[in-house]
C-alpha cells in the first residue's frame, strides 16, 4: 500500500465525514435539552446507556417500538419545510408505546440521504428532539447514513425507534370489558397516515404545495398538511394514574375501523357514535375533493379521533378530568358492547 498513489477520496465518493461529524457536533445541545433521569452518556459511543433503576424502575419491562413517518416525507422534501417531520417520527413510536402501558424512556433514530446537508439534517433532529421533550423521552443515540446514488438529490428517509418501561403487572390492555366507554382524544390534523392518499387528491385537486390552504386562511397547503403529529403520552400517562384506564389505541393507518379491535378482547366489539364529535375542516376537504364515503375515511384516517381510552365507568369523570388537565380535547364516543370489531352511528357532521 505504501508504495501506491492513488488521489480518489471518500468525498470524491460522494461521502463528507467532515459533515457527518459537523452534524454530531451540531445536534448535541437539542440532544442535552432531552436528558431524563436513567441517561448514563452523551452521543458519540457506539452504543446508548441507560439505567433503569436511575429512572426509579423496581421491575420493570422493557417496551419496544419502531416507525417511520410514511409518505409525509414527500411533501416535507418537496416543500422543503423539515423542522417537524422529526416531531412526527418520535410521535408514530412513543403513542405507540404508552397504549402498552410503558412510560418512553429513550429515543434513536436514522437518518439517510444521498448527500448529508448539515442544516437540513440539524432541523430534522432538533424536531426529533423537541418531540422527545414533550414526551419525557431521552434523545440518546441515532445513525446518519450519508449514501449516495441510493437517494436523489434532496431525498432523505427517517425511522426511530422507541424504548419504554412498565412495572410488571403493569402492561395493557387489561380488565377490558362490556360496559366501559371509549374517550377519544382529539387529533391534530392528519398526523402520519394516509399521505398517499392525500398526494392523490391533491393531484387530482390541481393545487400545489405553495397554494392556499384551502381550509385554513393565511398558510400554504403543504404547511397545513405538515402539521405534526399530536403527542399524547404526558396525558396518557396521566389518565392511567388518574383511574382505571383498561386500554388505549393510537388512531394510525386503519383508522377507528381498525385500530380500536386491536385493543378488544374476543367478543367485545365497539359501538361508536360519529355524532359525538366534528369532522375536521381537512378532513371535509379531502373527502370533497376525492369523493371518500364515510367508511373510507374511517378506515384510512383518524378522522379527528388521535387516540382513544377504553375507561371503567366509574372511572369516567377522574380519567377525563385528568386528559383536560393536561390540554386534551375529550370526547365521550361510545362504549363496549358483545360483538365484534366497530359498529358505527350516525355520520360524520
Amino acid at each position: 500500500m505504501t508504495g501506491k498513489k492513488n488521489g480518489i477520496t471518500y468525498a470524491d465518493a460522494g461521502v463528507d465525514i467532515d459533515a457527518g461529524n459537523a452534524l454530531v457536533e451540531r445536534i448535541k445541545p437539542a440532544a442535552r435539552r432531552t436528558n431524563r433521569p436513567g441517561v448514563m452518556a452523551g452521543l458519540g459511543g457506539f452504543g446508548a446507556l441507560f439505567d433503569l433503576k436511575a429512572a426509579g424502575y423496581r421491575d420493570p419491562i422493557l417496551v419496544a417500538a419502531t416507525d417511520g413517518v410514511g409518505t409525509k416525507l414527500r411533501i416535507a422534501i418537496d416543500t422543503g419545510k423539515v423542522d417537524t417531520i422529526g416531531t412526527d417520527l418520535v410521535a408514530m413510536c412513543v403513542n405507540d408505546l404508552v397504549c402498552q402501558g410503558a412510560e418512553p424512556l429513550f429515543f434513536l433514530d436514522y437518518f439517510a440521504t444521498g448527500k448529508l446537508e448539515v442544516e437540513a439534517a440539524a432541523s430534522i433532529v432538533e424536531g426529533i428532539a423537541a418531540g422527545c421533550t414533550a414526551s419525557g423521552c431521552a434523545l440518546i443515540g441515532g445513525e446518519t447514513a450519508e449514501m449516495p446514488g441510493m437517494y436523489d438529490a434532496g431525498d432523505f428517509d427517517l425511522a426511530g425507534f422507541a424504548v419504554g418501561a412498565m412495572e410488571r403487572g403493569a402492561a395493557l390492555p387489561a380488565g377490558v370489558a362490556e360496559g366501559d366507554v371509549l374517550l377519544g382524544l382529539a387529533s391534530d390534523g392528519v398526523h402520519s397516515n394516509g399521505y398517499s392518499l392525500v398526494r392523490k387528491i391533491v393531484e387530482v385537486s390541481g393545487l400545489g404545495w405553495d397554494d392556499a390552504c384551502p381550509w385554513d386562511e393565511g398558510t400554504s397547503l403543504g404547511a397545513a398538511l405538515l402539521a405534526p403529529t399530536r403527542l399524547y403520552v404526558k396525558p396518557a400517562l396521566a389518565a392511567l394514574a388518574a383511574g382505571e384506564v383498561h386500554a388505549l389505541a393510537h388512531i394510525t393507518g386503519g383508522g377507528l375501523t381498525e385500530n380500536l379491535p386491536r385493543v378488544l378482547p374476543e367478543g367485545l366489539g365497539a359501538l361508536v357514535d360519529l355524532g359525538e364529535w366534528t369532522l375536521p375542516p381537512v378532513f371535509r376537504w379531502l373527502a370533497e375533493t376525492g369523493g371518500l364515503d364515510q367508511a373510507e375515511l374511517l378506515k384510512t384516517f383518524n378522522s379527528g379521533i388521535g387516540m382513544v381510552l377504553v375507561v371503567e365507568a366509574r372511572s369516567l369523570a377522574a380519567v377525563r378530568t385528568a386528559l383536560e388537565a393536561a390540554g386534551e380535547t375529550v370526547f365521550q364516543i361510545g362504549r363496549l358492547h358483545p360483538g365484534e370489531g366497530v359498529r358505527y352511528l350516525g355520520s360524520l357532521a
